[in-house]
């Protein structure tokens, strides 16, 4: 029997407020774990719904440059997962209603061992998985350890999905991530797909929440697609931002605070900095 899971209970109080979920990704060790929860802790004060946090991966197939760079400098630190568990257990204790999302390959868990990372995963808080490398029709190894541990395989859609769209969209659960392009990640300028159409295609299959993901780089690209969907995601823009910080010597928690302010950009949330004000 599936246990309760906050990522619903998240999507229906924002719907219920005819609000939109902003969902930031961030690699998780870049530059470094302590850095890392700084980060989310100034997001999730920065409006942020939900936190996508990546795992790195030395050969990640979805991943552009921006991404890649920072999964370097997060192994190259030394990051582990159970580093990581630490990391989303300690934040979950902290915010207890906010949802906490991983995004790894498949080969992380398999090294890992199912059975043991689900377990950690649950203990640590983990609500949700992003596994870009498990389709649907492969997931037997894993879905009977995530539905016992309550936690979500987050289903990814692309435009080019046409006859399994709807299958993806009818057995998802949490929400279904709707890539908005095809490509590896990276901020865009702008957009091939016509996203009345395919939200609206997707949208006849279910009535689960939908967020848009993939080259999503400012404020106005956000509001421009969250009027089809239930939700965006940003994440090369936010990792640019913690490489920048990088580059320009700031320290871990200038770098979070900068982060923050640019989160804030998109949620118009209130910044607990009074120097950003």
């Amino acid at each position: 029997m599936r246990k309760d899971n906050i990522i619903d209970t998240t999507f229906k109080k924002l719907r219920a407020e005819g609000k939109k979920a902003f969902i930031p990704f961030v690699t998780a060790g870049d530059p470094d774990i302590e850095t890392t929860y700084r980060i989310a802790k100034e997001m999730i004060q920065n409006g942020a719904n939900l936190i996508e946090f990546g795992v790195p991966y030395s050969d990640p197939s979805m991943d552009g440059p921006v991404i890649m760079r920072a999964d370097k400098r997060a192994m190259d630190s030394g990051t582990r997962l159970r580093d990581i568990f630490d990391l989303v257990g300690k934040l979950s204790v902290e915010y207890p209603e906010t949802p906490f999302l991983l995004l790894l390959y498949f080969n992380s868990i398999f090294v890992y061992g199912v059975e043991r990372f689900f377990d950690a995963a649950e203990k640590a808080g983990i609500c949700g998985l992003i596994v870009p490398d498990l389709p649907l029709e492969e997931r037997a190894e894993a879905q009977p350890c995530a539905d016992a541990h309550g936690i979500y395989l987050i289903s990814m859609v692309t435009p080019t999905s046409e006859e399994r769209a709807e299958q993806i969209a009818t057995s998802a659960t949490g929400f279904l991530y709707c890539v908005t392009s095809l490509g590896v990640t990276g901020a865009r300028k702008s957009y091939a797909t016509s996203f009345a159409e395919y939200f609206s295609k997707l949208d006849s299959f279910s009535d689960i929440p939908k967020c848009a993901g993939f080259g999503i780089s400012d404020p106005e690209q956000k509001r421009k697609i969250e009027q089809y969907c239930d939700g965006t995601i940003v994440g090369s823009a936010i990792v640019r931002k913690v490489e920048q910080g990088i580059e320009a010597g700031l320290n871990s928690e200038e770098i979070a605070r900068s982060v923050g302010a640019f989160v804030r950009g998109f949620t118009g949330g209130k910044s607990n900095d009074p120097s950003v004000l």
